[in-house]
């Protein structure tokens, strides 16, 4: 096998980038958003740029550190781009935890841009 299919080379290429301004200043998220995206961020919708990056902006903590574990890509039948990550995350001082995301990228005036973006931490309760 030679080269990974497209779709993978920019997924991939994309997660990278995600998770590099996100770890260092989540204030560049909104370069990678468009005005009609949609962010799940556990379970609280979010719809627009301006909405997401307020939400990034303001989670309650000063730093973190994303570790990914996998990443998968596919291609859409529109051409689009569906990503899911899973990995774990260290904020402040706080305990390692998992998470899984999920993205939907789109190509638009050649750039790829998040227009869907799911998150959840891996919590699990057994009670």
């Amino acid at each position: 096998m030679g080269d990974k299919p497209i779709w993978e080379q920019i997924g991939s290429s994309f997660i990278q980038h995600y998770y590099q301004l996100f770890d260092n200043d989540r204030t560049q998220l909104g370069a990678i958003y468009i005005d009609v995206s949609c962010l799940t961020w556990e379970g609280q919708q979010f719809q627009g740029k301006a909405a997401i990056v307020e939400k990034l902006s303001s989670l309650p903590f000063q730093k973190i550190k994303h570790s990914i574990t996998s990443q998968d890509h596919q291609p859409t039948p529109d051409s689009c781009i569906l990503s899911m990550v899973v990995g774990q995350l260290k904020a402040d001082e706080d305990p390692i935890m998992g998470f899984h995301q999920m993205f939907l990228l789109k190509n638009i005036n050649d750039a790829w841009v998040c227009t869907n973006d799911m998150f959840r931490l891996a919590l699990h309760n057994f009670g």
